[in-house]
């Protein structure tokens, strides 16, 4: 059985900022190569960037440093719609594609927030040009080829001072960054502008949690360098590469959470699927709707929100803000979660990947990923229900049934 890349887990220390090269540059450190990279953004913006890295130190510590050279001149500015399109047409992974979209989603929300527009509205100048693009891209391609299918981060250093932008000279934190960060743990860190809105993006984006190293079996460790050498602080961003899968008979853990609850009855039920979406995208663990009759026989919903603890006020401040309600109630559950990690099953035509949930290395439930299958059809053009049994046989060929014993991130 193979399932190379199954189950790994990416802790990215941001104690000295971020930003999408040095992240970018962690990932090629720890074994993503810059040819895969640079086809991934190719498929993006064929023909407009060249990625090089090369070994520097900072302060004295070892680091990779990704380069994006533009190959055209006259590169463009780019909305927020102008990337979707670009996205769409693009051979990318199911994945990859979909994890870019959630960080240009988080980028155009917290700038439509800042500029008071509509998110659709939003037309990026630093962070929608080619490098910011070319760098969204490359990480989120190197996430996918070195397995990993969760991520957290630590407590971002987010600067301080001013710093010049297209909107003139603002303060650092920039507004941007500083509304990506509310419900993460962070710090000033030193002077100067440490955390880029693409950094800053990229991590709340894709990470599940903001949290100290966390326990696990590490496999490598990734250094990427920002521009700067200060003297006395490495200018780095480190990335852990490892699993974090309970050992075998390993009792279930109960994890405490916040449910978040509102009743609304004046909204147009269109909107729903984009609430849902957005915010499963900001970090809630589920989000559901549940049909109610109100006062004077009103048909409405209750929208349900499974909060992690260090999410939850920035997910009740999306349900004032995405829907029609004045007023969220909290409750305090606990959750029991079998432990699961993906699987990239090949199948004719496509990638479709499996969700294997587990209980101490048992294998209780192998199930494929339906978006995945609903790309792949539509590029075959053949049913959905074709592909989904393919993926269930390429599954069993692979042992992965329940009851079979598996160990993630184990070739």
């Amino acid at each position: 059985m193979t399932s190379a890349g199954a189950g790994v887990h990416a802790w990215v220390d941001a104690t000295a900022g971020v930003a999408g090269d040095m992240l970018l540059g962690a990932l090629v450190d720890a074994g993503a190569p810059l040819a895969v990279l640079q086809g991934a953004v190719d498929a993006v913006i064929p023909g407009s960037i060249r990625l090089a890295s090369a070994l520097v130190t900072r302060a004295g510590m070892r680091a990779t440093k990704v380069d994006v050279h533009p190959a055209v001149r006259d590169q463009a500015q780019r909305s927020w719609r102008d990337i979707q399109a670009l996205l769409e047409r693009a051979e990318l992974a199911a994945g990859v594609r979909e994890q870019v979209r959630r960080v240009f989603r988080r980028l155009a929300e917290a700038e439509a927030r800042v500029h008071g527009l509509a998110a659709d509205e939003v037309h990026f100048h630093e962070v929608g040009s080619w490098d910011s693009i070319a760098d969204v891209v490359a990480v989120c391609a190197a996430l996918d080829f070195l397995g990993v299918t969760s991520m957290s981060c630590s407590a971002v250093a987010l600067g301080a001072g001013r710093v010049v932008t297209s909107h003139g000279h603002l303060p650092v934190p920039v507004p941007a960054v500083l509304e990506m960060a509310a419900g993460w743990r962070v710090l000033s860190g030193g002077e100067g502008e440490l955390a880029t809105p693409t950094g800053m993006a990229l991590l709340t984006a894709l990470s599940q949690e903001s949290c100290d190293l966390p326990a696990m079996s590490m496999h490598t460790v990734g250094v990427g360098a920002g521009t700067a050498d200060i003297a006395g602080r490495p200018n780095v961003v480190r990335v852990v590469l490892g699993d974090r899968g309970d050992p075998p008979g390993q009792p279930d853990e109960p994890v405490i959470m916040s449910v978040l609850e509102t009743n609304v009855d004046d909204m147009d039920p269109r909107v729903w699927p984009t609430v849902l979406s957005s915010l499963l995208a900001a970090g809630a663990a589920d989000a559901w709707l549940i049909p109610i009759i109100m006062k004077k026989g009103r048909p409405a919903h209750t929208l349900a929100v499974l909060a992690p603890v260090h999410r939850r006020d920035l997910l009740r401040r999306l349900m004032l803000e995405l829907t029609s309600t004045i007023g969220v109630r909290e409750v305090a559950a606990t959750r029991v979660a079998l432990d699961r990690f993906w699987v990239p099953l090949q199948v004719a035509g496509g990638q479709v990947r499996l969700k294997v949930a587990h209980r101490g290395g048992e294998v209780v439930h192998a199930t494929p990923e339906f978006d995945d299958a609903v790309e792949v059809a539509a590029e075959r053009s053949v049913p959905v229900r074709r592909v989904l049994e393919e993926a269930v046989a390429a599954a069993e060929r692979e042992g992965f049934v329940p009851g079979s014993q598996v160990q993630p991130g184990s070739a």
